[in-house]
């Protein structure tokens, strides 16, 4: 009997304490939540109503005690945010797209238990703080678009189950450390928009099943690794205006859920592998002002989702593949700027979603086709400065949905098909220009009451 009640007064004792604490806790993160009213003027808080859980961008742990989560996103606030290190329990912590300025608190740092990191779109400025490899628990860390400058400081590889490590639009220099490769968990690493430079890691995706890379507008130079390939999760590979050489490796064809390459603006060499076609949910491809060679591969006719196919100011010789009219998706082609030749195949005309077709500064030396007003979704038609012989068909004025027609600087002969003034929507440009054509000019582009530039001799 009495060792039962010694046991009860033990257990009252334990349950005393505890109250105790967590209603330390309570008042602690009470207080600290009106401090942090005080300072930011947080718009929707009812700072009368002791029930914290229930303000708006609140979440609190499941006895209702302790913020776990705060979320203050897109308020535009600014402030002193320094004492919301404050809320020891936080696992998520959103500040997005508000008017903070100064330095990233280093007092984050004592946010243990915090998973998800955004401080996203506001102004601020110095370093990334080392204090931050201390959130060990931390997956998700976004600092883009902020006035950061220096390196990625080292300290963050202690940052093991990082998914999401988001450092763009900044003013970060240096390179990228090569320990981001060793990030078991990355899944979505973007660092576009810096003054970073040197090679990209070697390793990057050789561990990890990395989905999304963005590294665009940066000097990055070198070839792009073949690593980043390996896994063949990656979905989203963006690297385009920096110097990056060498060839696009072969290894892209394993990545069968990509969807969208960007790589235009580098000094990329060689062809485009025959892989290309492995890759089922390519939507977009870009590789424009490159110095890639050799002939279109027709392989892209298996990327039957493909919907921009951006060649632009390459190397690329031969004819168009026939092919290409198989994509049934394709909505803008893009091949300016290359050495093309022969015909402009009839079998592109049957690309019905085709909206824009490029093909300006080549060789073509063909006639334009009767049927080049098949695709009946039409905006922009540019086969300027080309060998393109003939005359302009009748047929042009069934494209009604342009609105940009450049043939300029070719050989066409004949008249100017009266039939372009029923292009009512014909407003950017008309350019004719550097031809041989002859006779009046048709009274019915009179007609074309919206256009803004018209270059016709």
């Amino acid at each position: 009997m009495a060792i039962l009640c010694l046991f009860c007064l033990v257990l009252v004792g334990f349950v005393s304490e505890y109250s105790e604490l967590v209603g330390g806790e309570e008042l602690h993160d009470q207080t600290t939540l009106l401090g942090i009213y005080k300072e930011l003027g947080v718009p929707g808080w009812v700072v009368n109503n002791s029930d914290y859980c229930s303000w708006v961008g609140i979440a609190c742990s499941s006895n209702h005690s302790m913020v776990e989560r705060l979320d203050l996103s897109h308020l535009d606030l600014r402030g002193n945010v320094t004492l919301i290190s404050e809320l020891k329990a936080l696992k998520w912590l959103d500040l997005s797209s508000n008017d903070f300025h100064g330095s990233i608190p280093s007092a984050f740092g004592n946010l243990s238990e915090l998973e998800f990191l955004d401080l996203s779109y506001n102004n601020f400025g110095g370093s990334i703080p080392r204090e931050l490899s201390s959130l060990t628990n931390l997956k998700t860390l976004n600092l883009s678009s902020n006035l950061l400058v220096g390196g990625i400081p080292d300290e963050l590889q202690s940052l093991k189950k990082l998914q999401a490590f988001q450092v763009s639009t900044n003013k970060l220099n240096g390179s990228i450390p090569f320990w981001v490769g060793n990030l078991t968990n990355l899944r979505v690493f973007t660092a576009y928009e810096n003054d970073l430079e040197g090679k990209i890691p070697d390793n990057l995706g050789s561990v990890s099943e990395l989905e999304l890379l963005n590294l665009h507008s940066n000097q990055f130079e070198g070839p792009i690794p073949k690593s980043i390939f390996a896994l063949g999760k990656l979905q989203v590979l963006i690297l385009t205006q920096n110097i990056l050489s060498g060839e696009l490796p072969d290894e892209i064809g394993n990545c069968k859920g990509l969807s969208d390459i960007r790589i235009g603006y580098n000094g990329l060499v060689g062809i485009i592998p025959k892989a290309i076609g492995n890759i089922s949910s390519l939507t977009y491809f870009e590789a424009d002002n490159n110095k890639l060679s050799g002939e279109i591969v027709p392989e892209f006719a298996r990327c039957s989702n493909l919907t921009l196919l951006n060649l632009a100011f390459n190397g690329f010789s031969g004819t168009i593949p026939l092919e290409l009219g198989q994509l049934m998706n394709l909505q803008e082609l893009i091949l300016s700027g290359n050495s093309l030749f022969g015909d402009i195949p009839k079998s592109i005309l049957g690309c019905k979603s085709l909206n824009k077709l490029d093909l300006s500064n080549n060789r073509f030396n063909g006639t334009i086709p009767n049927e080049i007003c098949n695709m009946s979704r039409l905006q922009y038609l540019d086969l300027g400065q080309n060998s393109i012989k003939g005359e302009i068909p009748h047929e042009i004025g069934n494209c009604v949905k342009l609105l940009q027609l450049q043939m300029g600087s070719n050989y066409l002969t004949g008249t100017i098909p009266p039939e372009i003034g029923h292009i009512k929507n014909l407003q950017i440009a008309l350019n004719l220009s550097f031809n041989h054509l002859h006779g009046s000019l048709p009274l019915e582009l009179g007609k074309l009451d919206k256009l803004v530039s018209l270059d016709l001799f």
